[in-house]
């Protein structure tokens, strides 16, 4: 058996390298994706959009990514954004739809012009979008009801604060419900609407508590921008740590009241996840990088999984510290 010499061996790791430098890129110039959402001013899009630029980076110089959509909880204004992004015709779309319904039919043209779009953070299931990215939000509320009803030893009277009709918010108080059934002695005393805001939030839970007319031991917020709003309606009322609070997500507001014990506990999406490895399929499906079928656009069966779960965290003091470290790497925005 013959052996190589080493100065070979090296020159054909030399000529493999050089080959693959001169190989073709994967990638069109000028490729774009984009990422569209119903409040991109919220920290949690601006996290998401930290993903988006990892990615972009990773894929190459060719790769363009943004982020779109109206600067306050808009779902009308997020269709208007939607429909701007398939008239520029880029390479694939990511949307977190604020409404189901007013979805359907955007979505459709979408995806007939050949452009795929796949739901994130929250999903439009019965569209035509290829698949779902984003949290197990039944899941997810089911952990936000064991925590409070564990905070409170399984006794006391809760609020929850939420979106009613956006989808993923829906199944998060269907996780509660659920999770509830094993601690008879916590009761939903009462649902209140901050249309994704945390002043709204402020007000809704200032007005309940000075009405004195409803005992309240614990407040479950289900959305980003509720727990900052409940905190500073207690530290305000000099009732900081008297009233459980259970809250959504990781922006800064929220982790600045857990340090202050203002919130006892967040539970934490990933939305740079999200962003991150929905591009990633996006990028499979514009490519038909997935062979089980010709082509996405007339398989009789998506190629990508229907559902990917990006799973959740829950923060409180004892791990805060780590997860600031996580968000303080994170590339910000220009």
């Amino acid at each position: 058996m013959k052996h190589f010499s080493k100065s070979t061996m090296w020159l054909l790791v030399f000529a493999a390298a050089a080959l693959a430098g001169c190989a073709q890129s994967y990638h069109e110039k000028e490729e774009r994706y984009v990422l569209i959402a119903a409040n991109i001013n919220l920290p949690y899009w601006q996290e998401a959009a930290a993903g988006l630029r990892d990615v972009a980076k990773e894929m190459g110089v060719e790769v363009k990514v943004e982020i779109d959509g109206p600067a306050s909880y808009s779902p009308k204004e997020e269709v208007d954004a939607f429909q701007k992004a398939v008239s520029s015709h880029p390479a694939g779309i990511m949307v977190s739809v604020a409404s189901p319904e007013i979805f359907q039919a955007p979505i459709a043209a979408a995806v007939a012009s050949g452009i795929p779009v796949i739901c994130l953070d929250s999903d439009a299931p019965d569209s035509k979008r290829v698949m779902f990215i984003g949290t197990d939000n039944f899941r997810a509320g089911q952990e936000s009801g064991k925590r409070i009803a564990d905070i409170l030893k399984g006794h006391g009277d809760i609020v929850v604060v939420t979106i009613p009709g956006q989808l993923n918010l829906d199944e998060r108080v269907r996780g509660v419900n659920e999770a509830l059934k094993k601690y008879p002695g916590i009761k939903v005393v009462q649902t209140l609407d901050d249309k994704g805001d945390s002043n709204k939030a402020f007000d809704a839970v200032n007005a309940l508590l000075s009405a004195k007319k409803q005992k309240v031991d614990g407040i479950l917020c289900l959305e980003a921008s509720g727990g900052a709003g409940a905190a500073g309606v207690l530290h305000r009322m000099d009732m900081t740590g008297k009233v459980a609070i259970v809250s959504f997500d990781k922006d800064p507001d929220t982790l600045d009241w857990v340090d202050r014990n203002g919130i006892n506990a967040t539970v934490a999406q990933k939305p740079y996840v999200m962003a991150y490895y929905g591009v990633k399929f996006l990028d499979d499906l514009h490519h038909n990088a997935v062979h089980e079928f010709k082509d996405w656009r007339n398989a009789p069966a998506p190629p990508l999984p229907a559902f990917v779960d990006t799973g959740t965290a829950i923060i409180d003091k004892a791990n805060l510290a780590t997860f600031r470290e996580a968000l303080a790497a994170h590339p910000k925005p220009l």
